[in-house]
């Protein structure tokens, strides 16, 4: 699954004057070429002198709220992330609104994409318990990926069907 992840700069000049003047730009460029095309899209405003921008619109961050004035380079940092973990990314930082701990849960606290909570429970319980045969269908895995949710064991980001990313609560 790839997809761009944009954002649309604003001249906020042309924008107080009436004007709609911007450009959409690829987040994950190379930061010289963000601006590069940032400092294009002033020059090129139809009020003399622009110096300043805003982030009108985004596309492609999954989940993740971007604000008006957040900043080029933390837009960038975030686009990268989201291209490193596309199944994810964007709700992983919409959960955490911070994207070092964003970072951290993917690299450390990931336990992968599993088809429910529930299926994590019993892989989890089967690697590191030997269960006998005759216990085995008296386990009630559904009831153990509740209580580890409840607890706050764990947290969950729901992909899709059938897709559900679990992670370690630190």
């Amino acid at each position: 699954m790839t997809h761009e992840i944009k954002i649309y700069v604003a001249c906020l000049a042309a924008y107080n004057a009436g004007h709609l003047h911007g450009v959409w730009i690829d987040a994950g460029a190379d930061l010289e070429d963000i601006q590069a095309q940032v400092n294009a899209m002033l020059k090129a405003s139809p009020v003399a002198g622009a110096e300043e921008y805003a982030i009108h619109d985004h596309e492609g961050f999954d989940g993740y709220s971007v604000g008006e004035y957040e900043g080029i380079e933390a837009l960038h940092d975030i686009a990268l992330f989201i291209e490193e973990h596309p199944e994810f990314g964007g709700k992983l930082l919409d959960h955490f609104g911070d994207l070092d701990a964003a970072r951290q849960a993917a690299e450390e606290d990931y336990c992968g994409c599993h088809r429910s909570l529930a299926d994590y429970a019993q892989e989890l319980t089967e690697e590191t318990t030997q269960i006998p045969e005759s216990l085995r269908y008296y386990i009630d895995y559904e009831a153990m990926a509740r209580d580890m949710k409840l607890g706050g064991d764990v947290f969950t980001i729901e992909a899709g069907h059938q897709e559900v990313h679990i992670f370690w609560n630190r």
